[in-house]
């Protein structure tokens, strides 16, 4: 496609100069303009993105909760599964330069058009990173159980300052002063005869040094109750570098102060009680990572053969279908059933049935490369995806495959089981290639016309 077909000069002006990210997929979701905003955005040049299919290996989105995006969530995937536009989904990039997460507020729409293949699904986005920070920075700040306090870096001296421009809920549970009464104020107000003037000294010194300092002072409530704070003051600098502000992060341990004598006559008691905690942990810990090495393995892996599910077949499939595509490589995707499993399972029972399965799975991880990608995607049909730099080399690999299967002698309950197969091969180069769904449906009609061929065979279909 040509940029300039688009609507003319004038549309194309307008998305050049918009102060909104604009991105335009193929139906295939390959990329084929992105206008200079969105390549501010995403911090790409336009022969980075230029030809890209979404789900591209190079880059990775997260949602809202800080998930990784599976590649059938992404913008462009979700209006062309649901045929509805998407609008203001709020999804994250992880910047590899920065280290940090951009956040953006995403629209999508399929630009009509008389069939779909034909349509171009249009992302717009701004950056919204700064707002999200701004409101889950003060959510955490206000829910927070410790004391905390912001006070101005302009002026540190008595009387004047430093003056408090921010307290939260804690601050005012803990001090009886209303978040009003503080601001305006310096910390001296919670300031009594009993705090200690090396404390005091040592704080004034580190905000004279823009320095952080960590100390435990006495003060007072608005009642004048006294209350031991374990306080840690650090500086806050624009981002100019220049201090603008100090934080200081404030803990009551009154209890801790007054009852020190009895906490320690209970050390021993403390420590054993440690050590219990210490050890539950550990055993928790273990069972958690037990628990989610199971949940694991059974979203991604056959529960029955050990290998890759549909699901983790398609995903590792499309990032193959990737590859093929930027190295003009030949992409295979064979699907494979067994001959007359149902009679197996009629004649021998489903026990029986089921270790043939775990024998082919077996068999079928020895067969391939590591860099192949298997599954077994439902019954006793299997699937398989790799790179070949010719349609020949998909043909010797179903050979090799089927023959390994007929020689395969299966032993269950000393009866001796013999099987065969018949594979269904859907072949194309980089370019030509179709999407995941349309390979499988034409490796599936291959394999319908190698079973009704007699089965034990091979059928090859190109794009």
């Amino acid at each position: 496609m040509n940029v300039a077909d688009f609507s003319g000069l004038k549309l194309r002006s307008l998305l050049e100069h918009a102060h909104i990210g604009v991105v335009i997929h193929n139906s295939d979701t390959s990329i084929v303009y992105a206008n200079p905003t969105a390549l501010r955005l995403l911090g790409l040049e336009y022969d980075q993105i230029l030809g890209r299919e979404a789900e591209d290996p190079s880059w990775y989105f997260i949602d809202e909760f800080s998930n990784k995006l599976a590649v059938c969530d992404y913008p462009v995937n979700k209006v062309l599964s649901t045929n509805s536009p998407l609008s203001n989904d709020v999804i994250g990039r992880f910047d590899t330069k920065t280290h940090e997460v951009i956040w953006y507020l995403v629209n999508a729409y399929a630009e009509s058009a008389s069939d779909i293949e034909g349509r171009f699904i249009v992302v717009t986005f701004n950056e919204i990173s700064d707002q999200r920070h701004l409101f889950s920075y003060r959510d955490i700040v206000e829910n927070a159980r410790d004391v905390i306090i912001v006070t101005d870096a302009e002026q540190t001296t008595h009387p004047l300052g430093p003056q408090i421009v921010f307290v939260n809920r804690a601050f005012e549970e803990l001090t009886g002063y209303s978040a009003e009464e503080a601001i305006g104020e310096t910390p001296r107000m919670l300031q009594g005869k009993g705090t200690d003037r090396g404390s005091l000294d040592r704080i004034r010194e580190a905000l004279l040094r823009q320095a952080p300092i960590r100390e435990t002072i006495l003060n007072y409530s608005k009642m004048g109750k006294p209350y031991w704070l374990e306080l840690e003051i650090f500086p806050l600098s624009n981002r100019f570098g220049k201090v603008t502000h100090f934080a200081a992060i404030e803990r009551d341990v009154t209890e801790k102060t007054f009852y020190a004598d009895q906490l320690e006559k209970r050390n021993e008691d403390l420590k054993a009680l440690k050590a219990s905690l210490e050890q539950m942990v550990e055993q928790r810990t273990r069972e958690l990572s037990a628990a989610n090495h199971t949940l694991h393995k059974m979203a991604h892996y056959d529960d029955l053969t050990g290998i890759p599910n549909r699901r983790s077949f398609m995903d590792q499939a499309q990032k193959v279908r990737s590859l093929a595509r930027r190295h003009a490589f030949f992409l295979v995707i064979g699907v494979l059933d067994l001959d007359h499993f149902k009679k197996i399972n009629d004649e021998y029972g489903h026990n029986t049935g089921d270790e043939v399965l775990r024998s082919v799975a077996n068999l079928i991880q020895g067969e391939f490369r590591d860099e192949d990608v298997y599954g077994r995607i439902g019954g006793e049909e299997f699937a398989f995806a790799l790179l070949t730099k010719d349609s020949a080399s998909a043909e010797i690999a179903a050979k090799r495959l089927l023959e390994a299967i007929s020689v395969k002698t299966i032993t269950v309950d000393n009866q001796q089981i013999q099987i065969t197969a018949s594979i269904g091969l859907a072949v194309a180069e980089g370019a030509n290639q179709a999407n995941l769904e349309r390979f499988l449906k034409v490796a599936d009609e291959a394999l319908y016309e190698a079973k009704d061929g007699g089965r034990n065979c091979w059928v090859l279909r190109c794009f």
